[in-house]
């Protein structure tokens, strides 16, 4: 068994006993054992003090936003905005008028592709993407080229998990107009070069969009840094509710662009003859926003900063090399994903067992994990597996938890060898 005191370079950066004590589901109990969480790429858990910041602010705080002049709705629209600009800040953007909220990294893609794609893609123009991505990085832009006319264009990925970047840069012409790749595969675990792949999409002239539903939780950032076009992230992926994310992207851009959704709110001034639309960001927030999400997540980012986003990254790569070195070792697991730039994410395969079946044993030990394609099919081809099984792991976990996953997969492999 492990120590789960973790120290690097002998300051200890994550108390994780104090920290779990801040999650209630944890203490849980699943079949008569205590819940081990590791489906973290899927969703996160709640702080307490997100949860109990969304019931204050139901509870006593409510109000609809820019929307009136009493004092609920101007409480309630200082509060949202002030979440932006929470937002804004944690993302490395240069303004809150920068960042669009959306109900997630979904539907932040989707209003890229299509209001980028209505405003400056045409036929015969080029859009790339990677063989690593999401469905929700691949469909809209598949579905955008068929609408338009365009061609889309795939970034190999290597046997260990890594985009083929000799192979990218032939892609690129002066036909390209969007790259769109994660910045961390949510199959494999991969992080990608996303600083240089912006760079050499911007010396052709094409714009960039990343997909940062997996590294917004897991590391600090920079889109400034970055000098991507866009930015997407998802707040149930980063301790906030549900049905709450956005989209960070440069000025210019969003002020070409149109609406992607109309109604109340998008509008400058409506008549019967002429609509014009108001400025970003506004113009992209139709109706009325979840605003009690957009509140949660303020707090969840406030959680995360007060924790540190370098002391979380440092503490999930202890999780990472322990539970990699554990798999490893064991006769018929094969890890699927082994980049040398990789997130707190291992993918597996059980040479005994379909991961459906993986997953319904570890269930039974209290252990959640994913089993499945991810929502990324096109990965699950290139590496000859209809799926794996994932652990993914948070700041919350701990190495005996890993020890724990260790020891019901080899209980798994048992079962479906006898």
């Amino acid at each position: 068994m492990s120590n789960s005191n973790t120290v690097v370079t002998g300051i200890p950066v994550i108390d994780v006993e104090k920290i779990r004590k801040d999650f209630p589901i944890l203490s849980q109990s699943v079949r008569g054992k205590p819940l081990i969480y590791l489906d973290n790429g899927a969703t996160t858990h709640k702080p307490l003090r997100v949860i109990e910041r969304v019931r204050k602010f139901d509870s006593e705080e409510y109000g609809t936003v820019r929307r009136g002049a009493y004092k609920l709705c101007e409480h309630s629209t200082q509060l949202y905005e002030d979440s932006r600009k929470k937002v804004a800040e944690f993302l490395g953007a240069e303004k809150s008028s920068e960042i669009v909220f959306t109900s997630g990294t979904t539907q932040a893609i989707n209003l890229v592709a299509n209001s980028f794609g209505k405003r400056f893609i045409n036929k015969n123009d080029e859009i790339i993407i990677s063989n690593i991505e999401h469905h929700a990085n691949t469909v809209p832009w598949q579905i955008l080229c068929e609408e338009r006319g365009a061609k889309l264009k795939v970034i190999p990925v290597s046997d260990e998990g890594e985009l083929v970047m000799e192979e990218y840069e032939k892609l690129l012409s002066n036909k390209t107009r969007m790259v769109a790749v994660n910045h961390v595969s949510n199959a494999l675990g991969t992080i990608n070069p996303v600083k240089e792949i912006t760079q050499k999409a911007h010396a052709v002239g094409a714009k960039v969009l990343i997909d940062g539903a997996q590294s917004t939780p897991h590391m600090k950032l920079s889109v400034k840094e970055i000098d991507c076009d866009f930015y997407t992230f998802s707040g149930h992926k980063m301790y906030a509710p549900s049905g709450i994310g956005g989209v960070y992207g440069k000025m210019d851009l969003w002020e070409e662009m149109p609406p992607y959704v109309t109604g109340g709110d998008m509008i400058m001034k409506v008549t019967l003859e002429k609509t014009t639309y108001a400025k970003p960001p506004a113009r992209f927030e139709a109706g009325t926003p979840p605003i009690t999400q957009v509140i949660g997540l303020g707090e969840a980012i406030d959680y995360l900063n007060e924790v540190g986003m370098d002391n979380i990254s440092a503490y999930e790569h202890t999780l990472l090399e322990y539970g990699t070195a554990l798999l490893n070792d064991i006769d018929g697991v094969r890890i699927i994903g082994n980049a040398r730039e990789k997130a707190s994410l291992i993918s597996f395969h059980v040479d005994a067992a379909h991961p459906h079946d993986v997953v319904t044993m570890l269930d039974q030990d209290g252990i959640s994990c994913r089993g499945g394609h991810h929502c990324a099919q096109p990965t699950m081809i290139r590496y000859g597996v209809p799926a794996t099984t994932r652990a993914s792991m948070a700041f919350y976990n701990k190495t005996e938890e890993l020890d724990a996953l260790a020891e019901s997969i080899k209980k798994c492999i048992r079962l479906f060898s006898e």
